[in-house]
């Protein structure tokens, strides 16, 4: 439905949609499907454990009498920016390069089961998994991606000669480095496109490498369309010391969620250790939940536009919302209910701020939704609730009635006004608990 859920410069929103959400998958994957694609990836495996990390090493990539290979281990958590990450047990890097089968034991002993906080995620999300992939030797790199792109309006190829680091900090220092060639869905992918952007990259036109980098964009393209990719990043793509070789060495794809029906090898793949249990709860129970770092009050609300108006009036006011959580136009009590419940659980959450305008959906639902869920766990937490619009009477008589610990305003300022001091009043009786 839209991708850009709130104005505030300030704060950033993870990278979720509202109604339709991309499944990203891991590094591993990713190359899988690349291969499935005739595109050239260097050898890679995935551990499960420290002592297959060493074994991999040992028997995989030297064999005995074999020349001696070192190997690249990368945590396979879903963020970008694992390389500058640190682990939460104070190991430095998500990436590494290892020697010996002693190292890749002890590195991949220090992230397996340890959660990798990121520029992206300083949360943190657990590693599972290490992929160990043979290290490439390269003359260059560069980056290359395909995407959806909102301001054409269709399929973007977009392509710089500077890879290997974010695509964002090449646009702010150099944005004549980038590169981008729209493509029109109907036709396709055309020869004279990738030659452009292979030249773009610094490939020398009728050279080999020239010749393969072209191929490389045609199997690329292909796999977006064939496989309903949202988004297909190479960073970087490297050319190496052997002739004519273009090779893929890290790659990011995501997924249209609307595809699961056909790509269902790739969604049986979903990792949801990966993703914040409060989100996927949400939605199998068809809410939207967005989290946003550094926030104290969950934000339940009825429609995109009044939840990007709720938290700006929160910010506006000098608060910091947590959690929007959309019950849509026509929620059920029992999904009123769930939503309810899942804000109470957020651990991020300090203080509930209802903020219904009814129109298709009735605040009486909204009002049994929330009781219900109290009779269920408790409400734990402080409820500040604002009803407008349909059935908003026999909503406001039923929680009069009910035993739920809330605060019902009236006024809209009013609300988030009260939101805002209920939640710095229990951030600061938690402090002074740590504290005593």
């Amino acid at each position: 439905m839209f991708a850009i859920l709130s104005s505030l410069s300030t704060r950033q929103l993870r990278p979720v949609l509202v109604a339709v959400r991309n499944l990203n998958v891991h590094e591993y994957i990713s190359m899988d499907l690349l291969k499935e694609y005739g595109v050239s990836v260097p050898e890679y495996h995935v551990a499960n454990s420290p002592d297959e990390a060493s074994d991999i090493f040992r028997n995989v990539f030297n064999e005995p009498n074999s020349t001696p290979k070192d190997v690249v281990i990368k945590a396979q958590v879903l963020s970008g920016g694992r390389g500058l990450g640190a682990f939460t047990n104070g190991f430095k890097g998500g990436v590494h390069v290892v020697h010996t089968a002693e190292e890749a034991h002890n590195y991949a002993s220090k992230m397996l089961g340890i959660k990798l906080t990121t520029k992206q995620n300083k949360s943190g999300i657990i590693c599972n998994k290490v992929l160990l992939v043979e290290k490439v030797d390269k003359l260059r790199e560069m980056y290359l991606s395909i995407l959806y792109d909102r301001a054409s309006q269709g399929v973007l190829m977009v392509g710089s000669p500077e890879g290997g680091t974010s695509i964002e900090d090449v646009a702010k220092e150099n944005p004549e480095r980038i590169f981008k060639i729209p493509i029109d869905i109907k036709t396709g992918i055309t020869d004279e496109q990738c030659k452009s952007m292979a030249s773009n990259l610094g490939f020398t036109f009728g050279g080999k490498s020239h010749a393969n980098a072209v191929q490389l964009m045609k199997n690329i393209y292909s796999m977006f369309v064939e496989r309903d990719c949202k988004q297909i990043e190479i960073n970087p793509l490297v050319e190496t010391p052997d002739e004519g070789s273009v090779v893929c060495l890290d790659a990011k794809c995501n997924f249209d969620d609307n595809s699961h029906y056909r790509q269902k090898d790739i969604f049986a793949q979903r990792d949801y250790t990966q993703e914040d249990p409060c989100e996927a709860d949400a939605e199998k129970y068809d809410l939207n939940y967005v989290h946003l770092e550094g926030g104290s009050i969950g934000c339940m609300v009825n429609g995109a536009g009044l939840a990007m108006a709720t938290m700006d009036l929160i910010h506006h006011k000098g608060g910091e919302p947590a959690v929007f959580l959309d019950c849509g136009g026509g929620a059920s009590e029992a999904q009123v209910q769930k939503a309810f419940e899942i804000l109470n659980s957020d651990k991020y959450v300090k203080a509930i701020f209802v903020n219904i305008f009814g129109g298709i959906m009735r605040c009486d639902i909204i009002a049994s939704g929330i009781i219900k869920a109290h009779k269920h766990i408790g409400v734990k937490k402080p409820v500040i609730i604002r009803l407008r619009g349909n059935k908003v009477n026999e909503a406001m008589a039923l929680l009069e009635e009910s035993d739920v610990p809330l605060i019902l305003v009236d006024d809209y300022e009013n609300a988030a006004e009260k939101a805002i001091e209920m939640a710095n009043t229990v951030v600061a009786v938690s402090y002074e608990k740590r504290a005593a």
